[in-house]
């Protein structure tokens, strides 16, 4: 006995003999053409006719047969105003919910989707049609009246339990559809538990909804390990003979950052065996890897030959903008924005180009308004609200910055960056406890991003565990393996490794990895030159300490450290009794201190500009932000060196990464001068 909340989704017998059946039926010729036509979907009402009756034994058409023929025609080649004036006819002749429902698809077609909505609902008999249930609560959607929408479909599926309405014609079947629906309702509800219940239910009714399974991975509603089990349980069967396919290719979605060799494997089958190796959906899923490993070379030049092959597709501009970002290619970013503003205007995709191309010349005002475009058009676009809450971090607006990263990590659940980009805002403000907390949420998600790993140094170096800060930026070395050798975040990495000897009393492991920052950069760092001598110094090697303060003074004249590390090493090379090993302590108390607190407040202003990158939704999204942030988090770690040992000569480490934030442009080591 069916509940009379089933019984409103029951759809009304129809005539045997009918051609045009409610959607998802194995008799509907809409769905069944005959493949032998030289032009799939330009057959004439002739032909289908002609085909029908040698297909089936039927009496000859009646004339409202012959009426929806010319119809369905007519909505074919997109001759709506046709299709509508017969469809009106038909309805009126038969009164058929599945008339109903073909005239209201012409009508959603054309974009009127109230018009579409009115009729659907406007007879309990064509309310009582599932088709029709589903088109008008996708109108209601379309209308942004979630609530209506919700009303229609249900809170629930209510064929959970009921096989009423699966088809097995090789169609998606509508309960999926209604799911996804389901879905999309709650998603912009800002429901986001409840959405991804929905989208996967949706893809364990029928694993042919694709549109469900792209949602759950594209927002990364599932976290890695969720998604691998997910697609473990899905019924490929549906799929008849393709299964394999559908399963290969559903593997290739999902994130990398488990099960590589899986993926790896899925793409080998697809490439040899499907000759799908130059597909672009294959060649994504590629570039998503490549970006995870911070490969970005290789992963922009593969988004590149996407792009070549398919100019429009959209799915690769997150990695495409990320990559030109991290690798400073200005030039193109201006280029896309400006095509993307050209030709898709009201796309949210567009003003996060624009957005990441102000952002990349440093123009964070304007960053900002186009990133917060993209959120109006799109409440839901998470690597707009990433590339938002940059805007903030980039002025050292923390409290901002914080808060629209959690709208991202409320949006993104599946991916690390957001609990990534928390943990730097709460460093970045001494909350130490709750930066942890939120970067071994991170490091749950993800274990190889080498920005998360060097984070994860700098923590534990703030709490003197120098065995494991030292394992994090080894680690974190390791995975940047595939980044330029003059890359931010590889030089900043093996800096705080020295940092992290130097303090652990290891003076020479400390100077190979300054000087192998030398050796693979492409300009002499005066602040690395400082560490370097103020090692010296403390080996008691004052002249060679002196000639490196010189190389560091003839790069930045300015620089404070290395001006008052100088002087002090000249005089003890004056006295020559090692009387500035002794007393170094005590006078740097005196003259250093008030210095260094102005230095500091400038560069809590500056440095948080450093570590900014949009994110990507895929996951990529990947190791956003990788670059600066790093130097920022060498300033952390000397900072606390200072704080952590005064009156020690380990102090002037502490001034030595901040000289690096500010001696970039001699205009601001003169504001600090000056203060």
């Amino acid at each position: 006995m069916l509940t009379k909340k089933n019984e409103l989704f029951i759809t009304p017998p129809n005539p045997p003999t009918s051609l045009f059946e409610t959607p998802g039926s194995n008799r509907s010729s809409f769905f069944n053409f005959d493949k032998s036509h030289n032009q799939p979907g330009s057959s004439s009402s002739k032909d289908l006719l002609r085909n029908s009756m040698m297909s089936q034994s039927i009496e000859p058409l009646t004339p409202a047969e012959k009426l929806r023929l010319w119809r369905h025609d007519a909505l074919m080649q997109h001759h709506y105003k046709t299709a509508e004036v017969i469809g009106d006819k038909v309805l009126a002749l038969t009164d058929d919910p599945n008339d109903a429902f073909w005239l209201a698809e012409v009508y959603f077609n054309s974009g009127n989707y109230l018009r579409a909505k009115s009729l659907l609902i406007s007879k309990p008999e064509f309310e009582k049609s599932v088709s029709c249930r589903y088109l008008a609560a996708y109108c209601l959607i379309k209308l942004e009246q979630w609530d209506e929408a919700l009303d229609l479909i249900g809170e629930s599926n209510p064929f959970k339990k009921d096989d009423q309405i699966r088809n097995s014609d090789g169609g998606i079947k509508l309960e999926a559809s209604m799911c996804y629906l389901r879905g999309l309702i709650y998603a912009n509800q800002n429901n986001f538990e409840r959405a991804k219940e929905s989208y996967k239910e949706a893809v364990m009714v029928d694993v042919k909804c694709f549109e469900a399974f792209e949602e759950l991975i594209s927002n990364n509603l599932m976290t890695p390990s969720e998604e691998w089990e997910f697609i473990q349980g899905l019924n490929y069967r549906d799929a008849d003979d393709n299964d394999e396919l559908i399963r290969l290719l559903y593997t290739t979605r999902l994130s990398k950052y488990l099960n590589v060799s899986k993926f790896i494997e899925a793409e080998h089958i697809l490439k040899e065996e499907y000759n799908l190796g130059e597909n672009c959906d294959i060649l994504l899923s590629r570039a998503d890897y490549l970006y995870i490993q911070c490969n970005f070379d290789a992963c922009l030049s593969i988004c590149e030959k996407i792009l070549t092959k398919d100019p429009y597709n959209f799915d690769v501009i997150p990695n495409y903008l990320s990559c030109l970002y991290e690798l400073g290619g200005k030039n193109k970013l201006f280029l896309k924005a400006h095509q993307l503003a050209e030709n898709h205007p009201t796309n949210p995709m567009t003003w996060l180009a624009i957005g990441t191309y102000y952002l990349s010349i440093n123009k964070i005002i304007e960053a900002r308004k186009f990133f917060s475009k993209a959120t109006l058009l799109n409440p839901n676009f998470g690597q707009a609200w990433i590339g938002f809450a940059h805007t903030f971090a980039a002025e050292g607006e923390h409290e901002q910055a914080i808060s629209a990263y959690a709208f991202a990590a409320r949006l993104f659940p599946g991916t690390h960056l957001p609990n990534l980009f928390l943990g730097m805002q709460h460093l970045q403000m001494n909350n130490l406890n709750l930066s942890e907390e939120y970067l071994l949420a991170s490091y749950h998600i993800c274990n190889s991003d080498p920005l998360l790993l060097n984070e994860l140094g700098v923590i534990n170096f703030h709490k003197n565990q120098f065995d494991k800060a030292e394992i994090f930026f080894k680690e974190a070395l390791y995975a940047a393996k595939y980044l330029n050798s003059d890359s931010k975040t590889w030089i900043s990495i093996h800096a705080n490794l020295g940092h992290v000897y130097r303090r652990a009393n290891q003076p020479f492991k400390a100077l190979e990895c300054f000087n192998q920052v030398l050796k693979i950069s492409s300009k002499n760092d005066s602040n690395i030159l400082a560490a370097i001598g103020l090692i010296y110094l403390k080996l008691g090697n004052i002249v060679k300490a002196i000639d490196i303060l010189h190389d560091a003074l003839a790069i930045s004249p300015s620089d404070p450290v290395a001006n008052d590390l100088l002087k002090r090493a000249l005089d003890a090379n004056k006295d020559n009794n090692g009387s500035f090993l002794e007393g170094a302590g005590a006078r740097v108390d005196a003259s250093l201190p008030m210095l260094l607190n102005r230095h500091r407040g400038k560069e809590q202003h500056q440095s948080s500009t450093r570590f900014l990158t949009p994110l990507t939704t895929k996951t990529r999204m990947l190791n956003q932000g990788v670059e600066g942030s790093s130097s920022k988090q060498q300033s952390k770690v000397d900072k606390f060196d200072f704080e952590g040992s005064s009156g020690d000569i380990d102090q002037f480490a502490e001034e030595l990464r901040r000289g690096e934030e500010s001696s970039d442009e001699d205009d601001e080591v003169m504001d600090i001068e000056s203060d």
